[in-house]
């Protein structure tokens, strides 16, 4: 199956403003790309790609005085199945686990591990080591906690979110990384794409977060928020919390004056040179003009 994904982001700003998006496909991602996969600008500025420590595809850029539009459009072959689901899978004895998992097993920014471990152990301890494990913490806090967009704030962390019962999606994904950590199961924090492929509508598009465990000798995909096998994930960004994979980081202010974000199955036969053309059909919006307050 074919999937089409993108953003379009337009922002305004009075002075020149270095930023560092993580906006792009994982690194990791092995599905085939078709168009241009990476950022575009209009206007046209220079642009510094290159891997962070998690193997996130980060670009540098400085957006020029007044108006700036962010985007990108691409068709992803996807082989349409289901996040994968082992109930069999095992958990690691900590002194067992690879090196490279064990950053994270330790608290980090967003997700207090250390401060929820007694309450992890109460909620979790009578569970079965492992995938049971791990489905039961989804379980909690996809019962546990109310989504709304109105209920997140930059700020926000596990224990918060466990303590208000709200949160948007990345808050699902610290709280379950939480606990997982303070059960001593690694878990990472992932972002990307994820439209409503085989299941009812539930929004406007958007990005979306989620976590993987690291069980049975790999990482699997959980997502507390939907807590149910989804199709056609396309992964953005990986780190130990949202700290490590902020979409936008802005060394200076600036207003946000749109956002859009769409993730959409292709019609089934679609060639590949329909893919390209439908790219190419897309209406490319002129560089945006906005006024600037104080600004001639």
């Amino acid at each position: 199956m074919f999937i089409r994904f993108g953003f379009e982001i337009a922002i305004e700003n009075t002075v020149k403003l270095p930023l560092l998006l993580a906006l792009s496909p994982h690194s990791s991602f092995r599905g085939r790309v078709i168009g241009a996969d990476r950022v575009r600008t209009d206007p046209e500025v220079q642009m510094e790609e290159f891997l962070d420590p998690f193997e996130n595809r980060r670009v540098r850029l400085e957006a020029p005085v007044g108006g700036s539009r962010i985007w990108s459009d691409n068709v992803v072959e996807d082989d349409g199945e289901p996040d994968v689901f082992n109930w069999n899978a095992r958990q690691h004895e900590v002194s067992h686990l690879p090196p490279e998992t064990l950053p994270f097993l330790t608290a980090s920014r967003y997700c207090e591990s250390d401060v929820l471990s007694d309450r992890a152990w109460e909620l979790f301890g009578g569970t079965q080591p492992g995938w049971a494990r791990v489905q039961e913490i989804c379980n909690f806090v996809h019962s546990h906690l109310t989504f709304g967009y109105k209920f997140g704030r930059p700020t926000k962390t596990a224990a918060d979110a466990l303590r208000e019962g709200t949160g948007v999606c990345r808050d699902f994904a610290h709280l379950s990384i939480a606990f997982c950590r303070a059960m001593n199961i690694p878990a990472r924090y992932a972002s990307g794409y994820l439209g409503d492929i085989g299941v009812p509508p539930s929004g406007p598009g958007d990005f979306c977060a989620w976590f993987e465990a690291f069980l049975e000798g790999r990482w699997y995909t959980f997502d507390a928020r939907f807590n149910t096998p989804r199709i056609g994930r396309v992964l953005m960004v990986r780190g130990r919390d949202a700290a490590d994979g902020a979409m936008i980081t802005s060394f200076g202010s600036y207003h946000l004056k749109h956002f859009r974000v769409w993730t959409e199955e292709v019609a089934g036969g679609t060639s590949e040179s329909e893919l390209e053309a439908l790219l190419e059909s897309r209406p490319h919006a002129p560089a945006l003009t906005l006024a600037m307050a104080g600004t001639s």
